[in-house]
Formats: C-alpha cells, structure tokens, sequence
C-alpha cells in the first residue's frame, strides 16, 4: 500500500509560481515511477511531469521549460515547481506513484487568476 499526501496548492497570480509537494507513505526508491497530474474542470485529467526511480524526467508539451520535477529521497516527498504559471494552469493537481498499480492522492487545487 503506498498513501500519498497532496500539498503547496493555492491561488497564485499570472506569472507566478508555486510549488507542490507530494509525501509518500514509503521509500520513494521502492516505487517505480512517481509523476504529477492534472486535471481542470470539464477536461481528462493529464500528465504533468513524471519521474522514474532511476531519476529519469518526462515533462507534457505544454509545461514548456516552466515546470520541474524533483525528489528528495531522505523525505520521502517528490516536488512540482510551478513558473510563469497562467490562467490555462487553473486544476486540480494529482501525484501519483507506480508501484505494480497506480496509486492516487487526493489533489490539491491550484488556481491561477488575478
């Protein structure tokens, strides 16, 4: 069983930036992938940024350059930098982590808007 806990969400102004972080309930190096997700009302939820356990990144079209993906081992917490974040940015907000099957948190709302 892995538990993952969603957290950094909030509402931001164009241009901003924010960054989320995501708590697993185990060692990060027992998963095989962890990755960020997203989904805006009306819409399929997306993939964001992904990172496997050999530290191997994959970033959606969209992002850009603006987003970035990161771990850190000790705390068992994956992160999502968020920059130059813009309306069109506004979802919910998922991690998840492979370890045999897809595990899910909660999400966390990120909202973009002046």
């Amino acid at each position: 069983q892995v538990h993952l806990v969603e957290s950094g969400g909030g509402l931001v102004q164009p241009g901003g930036s924010l960054r989320l972080s995501c708590a697993v309930s185990r060692s990060i190096f027992s998963l095989d992938a962890m990755g960020w997700y997203r989904q805006a009302p009306g819409k399929q939820r997306e993939l964001v940024a992904a990172i496997t356990s050999g530290g191997t990144r994959n970033y959606a079209d969209f992002e850009k350059g603006r987003f970035t993906i990161s771990r850190d081992n000790a705390a068992n917490t994956v992160y999502l930098q968020m920059n130059s974040l813009q309306p069109e940015d506004t979802a919910v907000y998922y991690c998840n982590a492979r370890r045999g099957q897809l595990y899910w948190g909660q999400g966390t709302q990120v909202t973009v808007s002046s």
